[in-house]
């Protein structure tokens, strides 16, 4: 690790992000004899995948699974190769080409850069839900980060609502642990399977399938699973008390619990790469925007690629081949030379290999429209209380200029005070949704503006 003063003023190649995808970019960078500063905003490298994994408090085995333990390997690779890794470091703008700016420690440095790689992973999709800000309710993503961290763990009696891999991977790592699960509340909606089928043989060719299959069973074995959810609401005065939910066929459950957790799937963490106005696109298959990139990440904007789950949500062992591949292609932009075919073909290899099923995953697991978009008094920022009516209010009445049939997120930002750096960076995607569903408008065609820039 290095403090801010020990930083250089200019680097051949920057990377953000200390997670699958960073670790394996700046290694591929550092041991071609590139300089290579690794940026990132946590104490620990290892990203959200790999969270905790220099001083985990477990000891290898069962609790988190050997997918967890590949993360060691990778960390010792990109810091044993002389990149310059600098921890708790808030790369917070794009402002002129190539340059970062990073503050470290209350300091902040301008840092040159011939070429830039954003790996800043992804984020857990908002689920905001009546009751969602009492105490005791929390995502599964922050959940796991207190489990990988530091072994702590819900008690009392604990409810898991929503879909996707990580909502499951995590209820079977709190049962390794020897934690109560009292329910799981899944909301995948019975319509996607129509859509995943046509991708099965895909999906029962890939790595996914027999992992998948062995992690559900043993969940099912030892929890009460409600299928086929598509109300909850979390209830409780000074914190949640009880989970109430519906299910399609009318059954209606309450559940008295002390930790309620959330999720449904998670989507790339776009906000520097949108403040660097590199081109996105609208994903109906993850159903979120996605930047704009080619086989190595190289985008619309010189010098600057992205590498990893911000460039599409594809799991922790693509992510890392698509980090090689774009640090392969800076160390051939940087020597002029047609290096490292090799690790290029075993890169492609190991993505084509992992990249194979996920379109079954991503259709399966979209979030049901009515939890995407929240009604009435549902609180979409808690840190203003911006509720969803407020929102939708605000997109009725209509924005000026080139947008006069509807609202930009900038503009309803503005005009409902939602502008501060948690409620723009993770209530983005919701803004998108809410403001189409009112104006009546695909969200491909709504402006995802530079969002990113007002939240830092």
């Amino acid at each position: 690790m290095i403090a801010a003063g020990a930083l250089d003023e200019s680097y051949d190649v920057a990377v953000v992000g200390a997670g699958p995808a960073g670790l394996a970019a700046a290694a591929t960078c550092a041991q071609s004899g590139l300089r290579c500063g690794l940026f990132d905003e946590q104490q620990q490298p290892g990203g959200q995948i790999y969270r905790g994994i220099t001083n985990s408090p477990f000891a290898r085995g069962a609790t988190l699974g050997d997918d967890y333990w590949r993360g060691e390997a990778l960390v010792r690779a990109a810091l044993d190769t002389g990149a310059h890794y600098a921890s708790g470091a808030t790369v917070w703008g794009l402002l002129r080409p190539n340059e970062i700016m990073v503050s470290i420690d209350g300091v902040t440095r301008q840092i040159r850069a011939g070429r830039i790689i954003l790996a800043t992973g992804a984020i857990e999709r908002p689920f905001p839900i009546q009751g969602w800000t009492l105490p005791g309710v929390m995502t599964a993503g922050a959940a796991q980060i207190l489990l990988k961290t530091s072994a702590l763990a819900p008690r009392g009696r604990t409810v898991l609502a929503g879909c996707g891999p990580l909502l499951w991977l995590l209820a079977w790592q709190y049962l390794n642990a020897g934690v109560r699960l009292d329910a799981i509340l899944d909301t995948t909606a019975s319509a996607n399977w129509k859509g995943a089928l046509r991708h099965a043989a895909a999906f029962a060719t890939s790595p996914y399938l027999a992992k998948g299959l062995r992690l559900m069973l043993a969940v099912h074995r030892a929890v009460p699973v409600f299928r086929g959810v598509v109300e909850i609401e979390a209830e409780g005065r000074d914190r949640v008390e009880a989970v109430s939910c519906r299910t399609r066929r009318g059954r209606v459950e309450r559940l008295p619990a002390d930790t309620l957790l959330l999720h449904q799937g998670v989507v790339p963490n776009v906000n520097l790469a949108l403040s660097a106005n590199v081109a996105h696109d609208w994903s109906d298959t993850q159903l979120c925007f996605v930047p704009r990139v080619d086989q190595n990440g190289a985008t619309d904007v010189p010098h600057i690629a992205i590498a990893g789950d911000g460039a599409g949500i594809s799991g922790a062992e693509a992510a890392e081949a698509r980090g090689r591949l774009a640090g392969i292609a800076a160390v051939r932009a940087f020597t002029g030379k047609h290096l490292l075919a090799d690790e290029e073909r075993v890169a492609q290899r190991s993505l084509h290999k992992y990249q194979r099923g996920r379109s079954f995953l991503d259709l399966l697991y979209q979030p049901a429209a009515d939890f995407r978009r929240p009604r009435g008094d549902v609180v979409v920022c808690r840190c203003e209380e911006i509720t969803a009516r407020q929102i939708l209010d605000t997109v009725t009445l209509g924005c000026p200029g080139p947008f006069s049939s509807y609202s930009t997120p900038s503009w309803i930002s503005n005009h409902t005070t939602l502008a501060m750096r948690c409620a723009t960076a993770h209530a983005a995607p919701l803004l998108s949704i809410l403001g189409c569903s009112r104006a009546n408008r695909l969200p491909k065609k709504f402006s995802f503006e530079r969002i990113a820039a007002q939240a830092t």
